[in-house]
């Protein structure tokens, strides 16, 4: 995932905007990046897998000045990109993930335009977005075209001399918020980068928008559309800090119902306590303890200076170093313990295993009840990277067991009501190495958010989504990936044809 930033100020908003990006560290730790546009645009980039975004901005704020600013964390690519179109020159960022930007690229190539920026999986999406962008009548032509054209989503801000363009993706997976502050406007992922900057939420944008930011205030330049919405669930439970809310729906309100509601199925449970794997179970516990009336206890703590999120680093082995050195247990509080532990998600199951589970286990527990907060994860997520590849998941793994094989139709295993599925979990039980588990369900998740079912993503844990936006299933998706790669191009774009 990435978040994004944006700030205009009567003055000099380089601070601002450094502060407001660092509040979206916890989306992702492969790059930073600061465009800010004063007399010329002045632009930063760091690497941030080895280290905070704070120490490799904090002395490039100072040397950047101007009255409007964008900034990004990527998880994935580096970001903002600087280009100077027929639009004239622009900054760009972006929030999502395309899944047809090799054949999109291809398709830019082919008419003779050539791109600059090289990401680690191929080209530069955000690069790439800017390109498909400057293909238009006009800026939000080309925003409306790209929107069009793209398999996934892509919110975006877009930073020129008029303002700051803002646009959310046509079915809001990735959700942006507007705020209004002392001669000031700001843009962001994550509405919890505003109390402390002085900034108050004026308006959720809304999915396909396109608005104007500028020191005159907001301008709509483009309506959102009729369409579907689909906000992505894991933001509630897992991927979004808890003094967010998205599209008015607080993210701590959501964990702390998720757990009433796992508490209301576990009524048979007989433990000394509960507790939430730091930090994004902790609420999660919160709201079990609370519906259960079991007291909440800290048996593993976080050690926070130093260590961010297991999740979002790209390789195994750092995100295993950090899960395993966060957490420290307390043994004083475990010893001779029967313990419910409430985790967000079990995604790969490993850091829950390895860094929480067995922690317990070595310092005395008694028993180990582990409840998750969302259904088993049986899909990739094809427009956040909220979860990795199919091969990783948990629940994937122990269909393999049973099944014997990778298995195409995995829908007898959703049903929690079904046989396959008590089985299912029984393999991720036993994995896991612990007294029992238990699933939150997709109704019980979509109750606790509080949203209308077919509003929210749940991709993840149905494989299910609209279907102009998803125009292909991920199965031939790979298939052609696979293709492409042994023929060294990308051969199938007949789906972006007619919209060309």
């Amino acid at each position: 995932m990435s978040g994004l930033f944006g700030v205009v100020s009567e003055a000099n908003c380089s601070e601002t905007l450094f502060y407001g990006t660092d509040y979206h560290s916890h989306l992702g730790t492969e790059f930073g990046g600061l465009a800010v546009l004063g007399d010329e645009f002045s632009r930063r980039i760091h690497d941030l897998s080895q280290s905070q975004f704070k120490s490799k901005f904090f002395d490039d704020c100072r040397q950047m000045i101007g009255k409007k600013g964008i900034g990004v964390i990527s998880a994935s690519e580096e970001q903002p990109i600087y280009l100077n179109s027929r639009f004239g020159p622009f900054c760009l960022a972006t929030a999502g993930l395309v899944e047809n930007a090799e054949e999109l690229a291809a398709r830019l190539l082919r008419k003779g335009i050539s791109f600059s920026e090289v990401g680690r999986k191929g080209v530069n999406t955000t690069e790439l977005i800017g390109k498909l962008i400057n293909q238009g009548a006009d800026l939000v032509d080309g925003i409306e075209r790209m929107f069009n054209i793209i398999e996934g989503s892509c919110s975006l801000l877009l930073l020129t001399r008029a303002g700051i363009y803002v646009a959310r993706d046509r079915f809001g997976y990735t959700p942006l918020v507007v705020g209004r502050g002392k001669g000031s406007w700001a843009v962001t992922s994550e509405s919890s980068a505003f109390p402390n900057l002085g900034f108050e939420t004026v308006k959720y944008v809304e999915p396909g928008e396109i608005l104007l930011i500028s020191e005159d205030g907001i301008v709509q330049r483009k309506p959102g559309r009729k369409r579907p919405i689909q906000v992505c669930t894991f933001l509630w439970i897992y991927t979004g800090f808890p003094a967010s809310s998205y599209d008015g729906t607080n993210v701590e309100i959501v964990r702390e119902r998720s757990g009433c509601l796992l508490a209301r199925r576990d009524g048979d449970t007989d433990a000394d306590m509960v507790c939430g794997v730091p930090d994004s179970g902790l609420a999660h516990g919160l709201g079990y303890a609370m519906e259960s009336g079991k007291p909440f206890r800290r048996p593993l703590v976080k050690y926070t200076p130093g260590y961010g999120r297991s999740y979002t680093p790209p390789s195994q082995e750092t995100r295993d170093l950090i899960a395993r050195m966060k957490l420290i247990p307390i043994k004083e509080v475990i010893e001779g313990h029967s313990i419910v532990l409430c985790e967000d998600s079990i995604v790969r199951g490993t850091q829950l295993r390895n860094y929480a589970i067995q922690k317990l286990w070595d310092c005395g527990a008694r028993e180990v009840h582990v409840r998750a907060a969302c259904p088993p994860l049986l899909f990739p997520c094809r427009f956040n990277l909220s979860t990795r590849s199919i091969k990783e998941l948990a629940a994937r793994k122990a269909i393999r067991r049973i099944e014997g094989h990778d298995t195409v139709d995995v829908s007898p295993y959703i049903d929690p009501a079904s046989a396959k599925y008590e089985q299912m979990v029984e393999v991720v039980r036993q994995d896991l190495g612990v007294t029992t588990l238990r699933y939150q369900t997709v109704d019980d998740m979509v109750e606790a958010i509080g949203k209308p079912k077919h509003q929210l993503c749940l991709y993840c844990w149905t494989g299910q989504c609209p279907e102009s936006a998803c125009r292909r299933s991920a199965i031939d998706i790979v298939a052609t990936k696979k293709r492409s790669r042994r023929a060294g191009t990308v051969v199938d774009d007949s789906v972006q044809q007619q919209l060309w």
